[in-house]
């Protein structure tokens, strides 16, 4: 599937009926066996990609560089529409968004989040008027290529729980151009649904970052249209590991092993026949 339909079937996703979920591969291996499953799209994170690195995830935590050729990998990996996690676009100004977007569509990637967060303590979200701003840039450095733009409103993630504040940014960045709106953080179900019903335009809603009781077709029926897992797949991969090194550690015992994935469904995957033929 060449880009032009990737992008296609990832825009219809955002238009169907109900919500669809695009979990999040932090490398080329991960991306493979999300895609054994039967899911229509996938989402980089940086978090999980950071975690394999063994760095925390920061904005100092990994470059657009290093960002952007795992995002290459994953998308090399299998035939899904890849969406990538680009951070606050690596850089304050307008025009550093709008060659993010430039060079994340040029990596194979249909669809990319610009985040109004600066990474800063003191001042922790960009003012209005300059949030707004970096997301015009990246929709029109993007116009007439096979990417969407997702635009983020992080106050609930930085310490502002301001809901009319976060509903005023999205629908801004959607007037701006933004295919798809995502506040990560929100509080509950009706913060949800009113950011669903409030801004016109798909939204993308995270799960994971805590224990929820929401399901899929709780989001669903507030409106949400996408719901991504950010880095908590590879939090849960990582604690699998944790407690079977525990359980070696503390009782000499290899039980473990009963729930790990045999080896020749993994080689099954990963192997050069099926790379060949795309997953």
């Amino acid at each position: 599937m060449d880009q032009w339909a990737k992008y296609e079937s990832f825009r219809a996703l955002h238009q169907g009926a109900t919500a669809f979920v695009m979990p999040n591969p932090w490398d080329a291996g991960s991306a493979r066996l999300l895609a054994s499953l039967g899911f229509a799209a996938l989402g980089t994170t940086s978090a999980g990609y950071a975690f394999s690195r063994g760095r925390r995830d920061s904005f100092a935590g990994l470059s657009r560089d290093e960002i952007l050729t795992n995002a290459a990998e994953i998308v090399a990996a299998t035939s899904l529409p890849v969406s990538a996690d680009l951070e606050d676009g690596f850089g304050r100004a307008p025009e550093t968004c709008a060659l993010t977007m430039q060079l994340a569509c040029d990596a194979g990637l249909v669809g990319g989040s610009i985040e109004d967060a600066t990474g800063q303590a003191a001042a922790p979200i960009h003012d209005f008027a300059l949030a707004v701003d970096r997301v015009a840039a990246a929709a029109e450095a993007t116009r007439g290529r096979p990417i969407l733009l997702t635009a983020r409103a992080d106050n609930f993630i930085c310490g502002r729980p301001d809901l009319a504040d976060t509903i005023r940014r999205l629908q801004a960045f959607s007037e701006a151009g933004a295919d798809v709106l995502y506040a990560p953080g929100l509080p509950d179900l009706d913060a949800i649904r009113t950011v669903c019903r409030e801004v016109g335009k798909p939204v993308n809603v995270v799960m994971g970052l805590a224990a929820s009781t929401h399901s899929l077709r709780d989001l669903a029926d507030a409106g949400v249209r996408r719901v991504s897992v950010g880095g908590s797949f590879a939090r849960a991969a990582l604690g699998a590991v944790m407690r079977a090194a525990t359980e070696v550690l503390s009782t000499g015992t290899f039980t473990y092993a009963e729930a790990a994935i045999p080896d020749a469904t993994i080689a099954a995957l990963m192997s050069q026949e099926k790379q060949a033929g795309r997953v």
